[in-house]
């Protein structure tokens, strides 16, 4: 248990809507070994970035437990909410959104170093100092230093935001989306930036994306959701060898493979995409899963370890890992 960084426990974020509840994120558990990367993939609107914002608290979670190196977070108050933030830093999405345009480099990286006194006593050389040697850290030339956000491109941006995350000398960071608005080449740049230093500084990450190529590189594990709910949970190696439950068999189909032996089966999904709003008890896939049966609509499938490591959601899984879609008794054929 010394390894693990993280444990949630249950977390659930409903928004109140004039309808009833929309469950964003609803009974989401794993836990996070120090130094790894945990991926959470899942297609737009599956509850991914708000599972970030409630994981640190950016959000108030619904309901359920936060454990950071084993102290809950979720009852503490702003006053020690304030100090757990030097462990616990985010990465956003859009770094042209996420920074002050009326600041500059150098001010945005120096005001966590100076709210948090991160360096007691310290001079302004001595935090103009620190900011130097963030910048140099993730790539920033030290003549940009007394830049705006708005005279940058999108890479060098992102570089900021992170610089901003390692400021207060963070343990662990959610990594929502960092390089879904940068070109391809630029998201490689970034994507090693962030393996180096995690490889240096010991971080531990959460990477959220909707890239399965992109976590496929950079993840240790795999959390696949769909509709607030997790559907599968395993090592990186495994959901890509061999996936059980049918909506990540259908992302992975999705993924492209440069080949000249022509293209792969692709998994369509046909179907009407379950409300988020107060859900029925029942398989939230169901309506757009190509092997649904009766059996689907007893309830929402708990989440099971079919072997070492590897759970999955589905009605269609046995304990055994043994999927009723192989044995026929799912059907053979797919329903339409």
């Amino acid at each position: 248990m010394d390894d693990i960084i993280l444990d949630v426990r249950n977390l659930k974020k409903y928004f109140k809507n004039k309808r009833g509840n929309v469950h964003a994120v609803d009974d989401v558990s794993f836990t996070i070994e120090r130094g790894k990367t945990f991926g959470v993939v899942g297609e737009s609107g599956c509850g991914k970035s708000t599972l970030g914002r409630a994981v640190i608290r950016l959000v108030e979670p619904t309901a359920g437990e936060v454990y950071v190196e084993g102290k809950e977070i979720c009852g503490l108050n702003k006053r020690e909410m304030k100090k757990l933030r030097t462990d616990i830093q985010i990465i956003f999405q859009d770094p042209m959104s996420s920074l002050n345009p009326r600041k500059t480099v150098m001010d945005i990286i120096s005001e966590p170093i100076r709210l948090n006194k991160i360096i007691p006593g310290a001079s302004e050389a001595d935090i103009q100092k620190r900011v130097v040697e963030l910048m140099d850290a993730v790539g920033l030339a030290e003549r940009l230093i007394n830049t705006y956000p708005h005279e940058l491109d999108g890479g060098r941006r992102q570089r900021i935001g992170i610089a901003r995350a390692l400021s207060v000398n963070p343990k662990f960071i959610v990594c929502d989306e960092p390089v879904s608005s940068l070109d391809v080449s630029i998201q490689a740049q970034i994507l090693n930036l962030l393996k180096n230093l995690q490889r240096e500084m010991g971080l531990t990450y959460i990477f959220i994306t909707h890239d399965l190529s992109v976590v496929n590189y950079f993840s240790d594990n795999i959390m696949v959701m769909y509709l607030g709910r997790t559907v599968e949970l395993a090592p990186t190696f495994k959901l890509f060898s061999n996936p059980m439950h049918p909506y990540t068999k259908a992302l992975l189909s999705a993924v492209l493979i440069p080949s000249t032996k022509g293209s792969k089966h692709r998994i369509q999904l046909r179907g009407e995409l379950t409300s988020p709003i107060d859900p029925p008890d029942e398989c939230r896939f169901a309506r757009r899963c190509n092997y649904c049966r009766e059996l689907c609509d007893a309830g929402d499938p708990p989440l099971i370890e079919v072997e070492p490591g590897h759970f999955v959601a589905c009605h269609c899984v046995k304990p055994e890992g043994i999927t009723l879609m192989e044995q026929g008794s799912c059907a053979e054929e797919p329903a339409q």
